[in-house]
């Protein structure tokens, strides 16, 4: 048991710490001394309390005992404290259902690191800015792509800092972030703004910068999807992708943000749960379907341990991608997954098996298990399972979560509410959105918009905290007195059919403002033309706003076209005269802006902030697909209509 060791360990712990000088983070970290002290509490380890370290369920939700369902896991209890205790668990990964606001937060994370005393927990999160943020209260940021078309490496390094110092004001001490997928695939339903570019010297330039800013606020960074989930169609959440390229094309593209990671001495890596053939063509027989499937990265020891530990030269601690995903839980079934990951190489088996009650803990106990049994018959070595705990703890001395400061909650709490989503943050998030803005098209100087006072402006958007985003957007413009008082009429049109009614709104209007939200293209393309007679509302997200364009230019109305995610939709509208993207679709919900990007479009079109953003992406046409409609590095100058040069 832990409490047997428990004496030197602490013992071993101070040395290695009078050996940094006190500093966690202290060039003196590499000491061999230190190696042999950490070594030392290794060897004095169960196999339990070893196999505890490389599990990190998550507790999203839970149900106590004598509850009729479970809820989000909001205040630490009994139960969970009884599980991380009895398995020795080495960490756990928080979700947005824990993480409400910021003294609840703070509360959680402080009851979690007491229910393990003796190796305090990686508390991890996917954090990432953009689309992928977690906390309810915290800067959301505007995400990579957007950092990838404003192109300033401060802004990557800006990003970092944010995130690190808000994670560790709230007791969190893993970010499973920067993405440095390299999005080469418009049709990518995963990654898609979540990437910096599809250039992957643009891609390494930023996710080192980003993995800076949060590493130098000692906040554990990690870059994901390793070797690479960019040039996929399928999401892994539902399916298991494949990326066929020879190992060629992949080292320089897919693999050179890692390896440029790996060489700015990133702490930590998340494989992928896709097929390379290229480096591991081991075949297994699909649990879903008796099918022969590919192994994929998370489960192969060619990429994990050949690839990416001898080849590459990561030292760090590898995690999975959550295991309960499709692509692995479907295929593999749930202790098979974990011994195969661990077998291969990887440090920490993420989300394991689902628990959410202590009538569930059942599975925990099934996989813990089904490891152990591994360990003890030799098929994973007892040596690699000693190199994992060593690097989980060497990592946990390097961050100082190993010795954490001795705070008292309130204080926590204080710190934490000064920190998290404060003015500054959100400053500078605005800053970075705007300068992010991406102006396409702009004929005969649509933008920006001009009202005069009581001018209608009329707002379609996909959903509704997109229509109220813009909406109050162009309010406070007013209130600032930035521009005139104009009514605003909004309607979001997701799922419905362009009528006689929407047509009679823009008729009405001055101005018509319009997002798109296309995750991959498919218009109906007939003989090189779209197709607009098609009105089915499933195909919506691409006929609804295109009506709209063909009947504002029809009634010579004000137009502008907004895309608000992936920016390869602008492609379903090329007629329309002015159109521009921002890279994030979050609108404003819960009394706030769920995302700065839309406020920074707003902005732009009304002329208050200019756009300096150029395309991180190549676009494709949607009627001629060998063809760019929009070359990579093309972005107008809102003023003198001429590109900019970048």
């Amino acid at each position: 048991m832990i409490k047997r060791i428990c004496a030197p360990a602490g013992i071993a712990l101070c040395l290695v710490l009078s050996i940094m000088g006190g500093n966690a983070t202290a060039k003196g970290y590499e000491n061999e001394k230190t190696v042999s002290d950490i070594q030392e509490i290794v060897e004095n380890m169960t196999i339990d309390e070893k196999v505890g370290q490389m599990l990190m369920p998550d507790f999203r939700n839970w149900q106590k005992q004598g509850e009729t369902k479970a809820t989000g896991f909001i205040e630490m209890n009994s139960e969970v404290a009884s599980i991380i205790k009895k398995y020795h668990l080495g960490g756990v990964i928080l979700f947005a259902e824990n993480v409400v606001d910021t003294e609840q937060t703070v509360r959680l994370t402080d009851g979690l690191q007491m229910a393990s005393p003796d190796l305090p927990l990686f508390i991890t999160i996917d954090q990432e800015g953009g689309i992928v943020t977690r906390l309810q209260t915290g800067t959301n940021l505007p995400g990579n792509m957007a950092l990838g078309a404003a192109r300033q490496e401060s802004y990557a390094y800006q990003s970092g800092e944010i995130i690190g110092k808000e994670l560790s004001s709230l007791g969190i001490n893993v970010n499973f972030g920067p993405s440095v997928d390299v999005n080469n695939n418009p049709g990518n339903p995963v990654i898609g703004v979540r990437s910096f570019s599809s250039d992957p010297e643009l891609v390494s330039k930023l996710g080192i910068q980003m993995i800076k800013g949060l590493q130098n606020q000692n906040m554990i960074a990690t870059t994901k999807h390793f070797p690479g989930h960019g040039d996929t169609a399928v999401d892994s959440h539902y399916g298991l992708p494949l990326v066929s390229h020879d190992k060629e094309r992949l080292r320089s593209i897919e693999l050179l943000p890692f390896q440029r990671a790996i060489d700015a001495g990133v702490d930590m890596m998340m494989t992928a749960h896709v097929q390379f053939p290229a480096f591991d063509d081991t075949t297994y027989i699909s649990k879903k379907d008796g099918q022969e499937i590919m192994v994929p990265a998370t489960l192969s020891q060619k990429v994990i341990t050949g690839l990416l530990r001898e080849e590459m030269g990561f030292d760090g601690v590898v995690v999975t991608d959550a295991l309960n995903m499709k692509a692995i839980a479907d295929n593999f079934g749930q202790e098979e997954a974990v011994v195969l990951a661990l077998k291969s190489g990887v440090d920490i088996a993420l989300m394991p098996a689902q628990v959410n009650s202590l009538q569930m803990e059942k599975n925990l106990t099934s996989v813990f298990n089904a490891v152990k049994v591994a360990v003890a018959s030799g098929e994973i070595p007892l040596n690699q399972v000693n190199q994992s705990v060593t690097r989980i703890l060497e990592l946990k001395v390097k961050r100082g979560i190993l010795n954490p400061e001795d705070t008292p909650i309130d204080k926590k709490i204080e710190t934490a509410l000064q920190v998290v989503g404060n003015e500054d943050h959100l400053k500078k998030e605005r800053k970075m959105a705007e300068d992010a803005i991406t102006l396409l098209k702009n004929e005969h100087k649509t933008l920006p918009f001009k009202p005069k006072k009581n001018d209608k402006v009329l707002i379609l958007a996909p959903f509704d905290d997109q229509v109220e985003s813009m909406s109050r957007s162009i309010s406070e413009l007013a209130d600032k007195k930035k521009i005139k008082k104009v009514q605003i009429t909004g309607m979001s049109f997701s799922g419905k059919s362009f009528t006689d009614q929407v047509a009679r709104l823009i008729d009405e209007s001055d101005f018509v403002i319009t997002g798109s939200y296309i995750v991959k293209n498919d218009p109906a393309v007939n003989d090189g033309v779209i197709d607009d007679s098609i009105q089915d509302s499933s195909k919506w997200a691409t006929a609804f706003p295109r009506a709209v364009m063909n009947h504002a230019k029809k009634k010579d109305k004000e137009f502008v076209l907004m895309s608000l995610r992936n920016p390869y939709d602008v492609a379903n509208f090329e007629e329309a005269k002015a159109v521009l993207a921002v890279y994030g679709f979050k609108g404003y919900s819960n009394g706030r802006y769920r995302q700065p990007n839309i406020p920074a479009g707003i902005s732009t079109i009304f002329g208050e902030s200019r756009p300096k953003g150029t395309l991180p992406v190549a676009i494709p046409s949607v009627t001629k697909p060998s063809e760019s409609l929009y070359e990579y590095g093309y972005g107008l100058d809102i003023k003198s209509g001429r590109p900019i040069k970048k």
